[in-house]
């Protein structure tokens, strides 16, 4: 059975951090429909006005970060004492678990484009111990297709193995397609799966969906896709939790009462309950 598209969503311009603009996708509205993808968002500028200011330091606890910088540069430091910087079709993925503070800096470059999305973590793994990982050009397996490169952030793609996170299974592509390329995707039939069209209009499941927008797809075992331009396209498989959010801020729990006290834990410095180097 083929895919098709269940929901499409654009996103809406907003500014984060220290002023960075960005254009904000995924939020707390499309939490039940793309779960376990929480939030999505998308960096585009050849003005680095838009971006420089960044993100200082704060807190997170109860999901996983993973940005992928398609084109321009970001250093992450945190309290585990961390420091890392990335590049041009590398990924940053860091666990918060139980609690985690970090920055996140981003140099001038030419252009600016990437995304940062948000996977949450299962309610029986939300207080793990927090981790960094970043993933490095040299460790993306880049596949051939007809008409492009599928290059494997993590999961599996066929027999090809990428990185592999703790806590949710994550199939994670990153797609370049020539104009008229294309491809067909197999998947598993009850797996959560989307698309964000991060360069180029595409068809996808036979309907078109411009640049920058998220699609959700229904169940199925496969999922055509045709490029309309040279594009570039993520491709985001895991599998639903299906656990009640409670969403403040940076901060992802299940009740209300796990919430607040995350929020006082924060007031009374006892957030971080491992490592403190900052």
């Amino acid at each position: 059975m083929k895919r098709r598209i269940s929901e499409r969503v654009k996103g809406f311009r907003t500014t984060d951090g220290a002023g960075v603009s960005l254009v904000r996708v995924l939020s707390r509205s499309t939490v039940d429909s793309f779960d376990p993808i929480l939030m999505l968002d998308s960096f585009d500028s050849h003005n680095p006005d838009d971006y420089r200011a960044g993100f200082p330091l704060h807190p997170h606890r109860g999901i996983e970060t993973v940005s992928l910088i398609s084109r321009g540069n970001m250093v992450h430091r945190d309290s585990l004492g961390n420091e890392d910087a990335i590049t041009d079709g590398e990924v940053q993925w860091m666990t918060a678990g139980s609690g985690i503070m970090h920055e996140e800096r981003l140099p001038d470059s030419e252009r600016m484009l990437g995304v940062q999305l948000w996977l949450n973590m299962p309610r029986d793994h939300k207080m793990a111990p927090p981790e960094y990982n970043s993933i490095k050009k040299e460790e993306i397996e880049e596949i051939p297709i007809e008409g492009g490169i599928l290059r494997l952030i993590s999961g599996r793609y066929k027999d090809h193995q990428g990185f592999r996170g703790k806590y949710l299974p994550l199939d994670y592509y990153h797609i370049y397609l020539e104009k008229g390329g294309k491809l067909s995707l197999e998947t598993q039939e009850d797996d959560s799966v989307m698309i964000f069209t991060l360069l180029g209009d595409a068809k996808v499941a036979g309907e078109l969906v411009k640049e920058k927008t998220a699609v959700k797809l229904t169940e199925g075992r496969e999922l055509d896709i045709e490029a309309l331009d040279d594009i570039q396209l993520l491709f985001i498989s895991s599998k639903r939790l299906d656990e009640p959010v409670a969403w403040g801020g940076p901060i992802v729990m299940n009740t209300d009462e796990e919430l607040r006290q995350a929020f006082a834990d924060l007031r009374n410095n006892t957030f971080l309950k491992e490592g403190i180097h900052y």
